[in-house]
């Protein structure tokens, strides 16, 4: 399969992904400011009846219908398509809105979908509670076991789902090895790249159909907007574009700026978060507080070596365990005085979360299981804070429990 230095090298032209969140959308010159306007409008005005019959016949045209598409969605879509390596992208009014989008578009009443056991828990949901009220059958499998797939396959079964690294585990599914079985069978696969983003990980390059992202995350980078992003090929983006006009997820102009924004300076953030959180997940392995740490970057990570070989960094969040249980981890997680105590990932500022105490509101106690969320369990999402002051401030928490 041909991976992202091999077709740089077949295409000289090709940007890199520090240019192409500053260029990549520079064919789109319909303004005359440098920093591209905000399209504050519902609706767009055609000159003549023509031109309305042409527009309202375009699918997904940037200026019809802010629902059916809008100036800067046009925008981020190419350098996000062009990040992912894809044919074109979408954006939604979030990272649900792009997953329950796609499933919905994807799957009917009869069909087969398989899944990870380790899912973001609003995925978990979606397949555990919403596909069965409309007649689609879900197996949940191991992830980190390629032969689990392969024994769930039915003769009808649509659609294979995948997250990795997965949240909040960060437990690994092997891209390549999945989409060769898929390919096999003519099954189409999802892949949600969120926790790696696409400076760190491209789906797509190992097969995947369609990847899809809370930008709310790394894209927007400053925890100030809901987006989300589905890239795919233009045949499967028409046919998850047609549902999204009728579910109505829509991603509002001023957060689609705010996420143009922030996808200016994802590579620099990226290179950043990356280094801190390999740095603090080290740390935290020497500590005497934690029992355990789960980074990909890790050598100690059971599945450091397809990191290694499908990831070109290992992303911004750590999840550890605390020596003890669910009040210590309280304790710890109370004592730290850098990042806030809250839930998002991959933004400036670092978070943190009581993994259990976090997801134990929505989901039950089988749900919790499956996702292998014990009550000691801690999320740290790293941001581009001095490395330094984030060890020291780690330290002096874990000598409170």
């Amino acid at each position: 399969m041909m991976k992202r230095n091999e077709q740089e090298q077949r295409n000289p032209q090709a940007l890199r992904d520090e240019t192409i969140v500053i260029h990549g959308d520079d064919s789109i010159t319909d303004e005359k400011g440098v920093n591209p306007a905000i399209y504050y409008s519902a609706t767009f005005q055609a000159h003549s009846a023509s031109e309305f019959s042409e527009i309202a016949g375009t699918p997904r045209h940037p200026r019809y219908y802010t629902r059916y598409g809008n100036p800067v969605h046009e925008r981020v879509q190419k350098i996000v398509a062009d990040l992912e390596g894809t044919e074109t992208a979408l954006v939604t009014g979030s990272g649900m809105g792009a997953i329950a989008t796609t499933i919905l578009s994807l799957v009917a009443a009869g069909d087969h979908v398989i899944a990870q056991k380790n899912h973001y828990m609003s995925t978990t949901k979606i397949m555990d509670e919403l596909l069965p009220k409309f007649g689609v059958d879900v197996t949940f499998v191991d992830q980190s076991d390629t032969s689990a797939f392969e024994k769930a396959i039915r003769p009808n079964t649509k659609l294979i789902m995948v997250e990795t690294p997965a949240n909040p585990t960060l437990v690994l599914t092997d891209l390549a090895a999945v989409c060769d079985l898929a390919r096999q069978h003519g099954i189409i696969v999802v892949a949600d790249n969120t926790f790696a983003s696409p400076i760190n990980q491209r789906p797509h390059d190992f097969g995947v159909d369609v990847v899809v992202h809370s930008a709310t995350k790394y894209m927007g980078g400053h925890h100030d907007l809901t987006a989300g992003v589905i890239c795919t090929n233009e045949e499967l983006a028409e046919r998850i574009w047609n549902t999204h006009i009728s579910i109505g997820s829509v991603l509002s102009p001023m957060d689609g700026w705010l996420l143009l924004r922030g996808l200016r300076t994802l590579p620099m953030r990226i290179e950043r978060i990356n280094a801190n959180a390999l740095a603090l997940a080290e740390f935290l392995e020497n500590q005497p507080q934690v029992e355990r740490v789960y980074y990909p970057g890790l050598p100690s990570h059971p599945q450091h070596e397809l990191a290694k070989r499908q990831m070109k960094g290992f992303g911004a969040v750590i999840a550890f365990s605390i020596k003890g249980g669910y009040a210590e981890t309280q304790r710890f997680v109370s004592a730290l005085k850098l990042p806030p105590n809250a839930v998002s990932l991959g933004g400036v500022e670092s978070l943190v979360v009581h993994t259990a105490a976090m997801w134990e509101g929505t989901m039950n106690e089988e749900q919790m299981q499956l996702a292998g969320i014990p009550a000691n369990f801690v999320r740290f999402s790293v941001g581009i804070e001095h490395i330094e002051d984030l060890k020291e401030d780690v330290r002096q928490a874990l000598q409170k429990i």
